[in-house]
């Protein structure tokens, strides 16, 4: 039986989370007190073992947040002992956004953060509240997206490559490119620079094309510099990946950044990824800016 737990900031993009879940075979129950979390559990355990057997009920999605109230705070001891149950295998799947984006997200769709009234009607106060509320509860999570500068086709497409394959297959590369203008992805666990080699936003042929075309890849890949670079980081994957995944990781972001996003850092994190896909691993790749425009 395999348990995900959704929760995180208010406005950061939970509904959007459980709706890609429920679409590759959750079974998904939004807005859940923890403290029902382990009678449920239990109940989906202890159903007819030849129906989960056959794929019912057999992989569940629990959004749980701030909305709980004071039963809230008993998740991450809930999570503990769910963890430590037979039969269940326990996912927690955070997700965040930065204080002016969620600032932003409530002001067009007018709803109330559940924290408004108790920060005295001021949504900046109710945001810092809940992050340092949330703060534990997101150090002990599995998978911490940040969904500041994701469209929502993109937080759909991370969310379904983390969750499409099976357990066993746990660990996930995501191949970004981002432009350094419009500020580096929190969620990156490795980031790489290329704003050192050749643009080819210099060139005119290529000045309206992006790293997804052949012309302007097949440009970064000409200079020996880009060469050299490429072979470094891939000497570098190659001794970490082997200790990540001994240690258990099951997510890692390599993020590629140039000035506009759109360029080498795409050529690098295209190229990046298929290296990575020729060696069995599964990987994602997004393209945070590359249809960015600056203001």
């Amino acid at each position: 039986m395999e348990f995900v737990i959704v929760t995180g900031m208010s406005g950061s993009g939970k509904s959007s989370c459980i709706q890609v879940l429920e679409d590759i075979g959750y079974f998904c129950i939004d807005n859940m007190p923890p403290a029902l979390i382990p009678n449920f559990a239990e109940m989906c355990v202890a159903k007819d073992i030849s129906r989960r057997e056959n794929g019912e009920i057999a992989r569940v999605a629990i959004v749980t947040d701030i909305r709980g109230g004071v039963m809230f705070f008993e998740l991450s001891e809930i999570v503990e002992n769910l963890k430590n149950t037979d039969g269940i295998e326990v996912r927690v799947l955070f997700l965040e956004a930065s204080e002016e984006i969620l600032v932003n997200r409530y002001s067009e769709t007018r709803r109330k953060h559940p924290l408004f009234e108790a920060s005295g009607g001021d949504i900046s106060k109710a945001i810092a509240a809940e992050a340092e509320l949330l703060r534990d509860v997101r150090a002990s999570a599995d998978y911490i997206i940040d969904s500041s500068l994701l469209s929502v086709a993109q937080l759909k497409e991370q969310i379904a490559g983390l969750f499409l394959d099976k357990p066993t297959d746990r660990m996930l590369i995501s191949c970004m490119s981002f432009g350094y203008k419009f500020g580096v992805p929190k969620e990156a666990d490795m980031v790489f620079d290329v704003r050192c080699l050749p643009n080819p936003f210099y060139v005119p042929e290529l000045k309206t094309k992006t790293g997804e075309d052949r012309e302007v890849r097949d440009y970064v890949m000409s200079f020996p510099q880009s060469v050299e670079y490429e072979r470094k980081i891939r000497e570098m994957a190659d001794f970490l990946l082997p200790l990540l995944v001994s240690e258990g990781r099951s997510r890692l972001v390599i993020a590629f950044g140039c000035t506009g996003g759109k360029h080498r850092s795409a050529t690098f994190a295209l190229r990046t990824a298929d290296y990575f896909r020729e060696k069995g691993l599964r990987v994602s790749v997004v393209h945070r800016d590359i249809n960015r425009k600056k203001g």
